[in-house]
């Protein structure tokens, strides 16, 4: 029985740095291993008025879809120093109603990026710290901090360098460790 992989991609945009690394990590995963790349951008934000009413049918099948994976590989960018809003609200319609969080226990693994030269380490850690209250066991090492994104990623859904492509292949070989682990 194969594994069921979520990659969740922290930007929205058509052609967001986040989504196209994404999509180059992909095929990294061996046979055994089924991921899909799971949009976010059509959620509503979150309200807890929701959770005593008529809930959005976005927020209905996205919370059946993420209960339906075995684990959640984040690929985020920064904004302001943190996640994007974007991501946290997939976050918080995933965790509600209380006690029925789609995430915990969930296996997963960051990779975080910019154009900049801090690999948007600022929204890593903040991302980090809401997966350790969601109860979602993370992969520590190796940490994945991709510095000047634009100029690793070929356009064509790959990796322009074979060093950045060996590193990209020795976090998803470390992040499947992990998951077998769970």
């Amino acid at each position: 029985m194969s594994k069921k992989i979520a990659i969740i991609s922290g930007s929205i945009r058509k052609e967001g740095y986040s989504t196209q690394l994404a999509k180059a990590v992909q095929p990294l995963f061996p046979e055994g291993y089924e991921t899909e790349i799971v949009e976010i951008g059509h959620l509503p934000l979150y309200n807890q008025d929701f959770d005593a009413e008529t809930q959005p049918e976005s927020y209905t099948a996205f919370r059946k879809k993420m209960g339906e994976k075995d684990a959640v590989l984040f690929i985020t960018p920064e904004h302001n120093r943190t996640i994007p809003a974007a991501l946290k609200n997939a976050l918080d319609v995933g965790s509600r109603p209380y006690g029925q969080s789609v995430w915990d226990g969930k296996p997963a693994a960051i990779i975080s990026n910019s154009p900049g030269l801090l690999g948007a380490f600022g929204a890593n850690h903040h991302l980090r710290q809401v997966l350790t209250f969601l109860n979602m066991p993370i992969l520590q090492q190796p940490e994945a901090y991709l510095s000047r994104i634009n100029e690793l990623l070929d356009g064509d859904g790959g990796f322009k360098s074979e060093n950045t492509l060996k590193f990209a292949q020795s976090f998803v070989d470390a992040f499947l460790e992990h998951i077998d682990r769970y």
